[in-house]
């Protein structure tokens, strides 16, 4: 896929998790880090038609619910979603969880955020 054209779905989708999602808030950059990662990999699990329920934790059942909240979501909002192949959702989710990253935690001006007292 050409980098020009995944950056475009990318974007898509990051659009829709800055309107729609509220655990892109969470108070504590860490917190952010772990819910990025593990809600962003459910989704491409699920994305990608795998299993996405590692196990049966409270937490684990959350993200699982978000990655299955957010995947409907893309596939309803994007139909590219369901028409884009494997290989290139997994590269599309990636550059999304490195943006998402950066503007949430990395390059975010709010200082509470890295403060070790939170």
């Amino acid at each position: 896929m050409d980098k020009n054209i995944a950056e475009e779905k990318m974007a898509q989708l990051e659009w829709y998790i800055s309107k729609h999602c509220l655990w892109q808030y969470n108070s504590r950059g860490w917190d952010r880090e772990v819910q990025n990662e593990r809600i962003l990999s459910k989704t491409k699990q699920l994305l990608c038609g795998e299993n996405a329920h590692d196990d049966e934790s409270i937490a684990d059942r959350y993200y699982w619910s978000e990655a299955m909240s957010l995947a409907g979501a893309f596939k309803r909002y994007f139909p590219w979603v369901e028409e884009t192949n494997k290989e290139d959702i997994i590269v599309i989710m990636q550059m999304l969880k490195d943006k998402m990253d950066y503007t949430m935690i990395k390059g975010s001006l709010n200082v509470e955020l890295v403060k070790e007292q939170y």
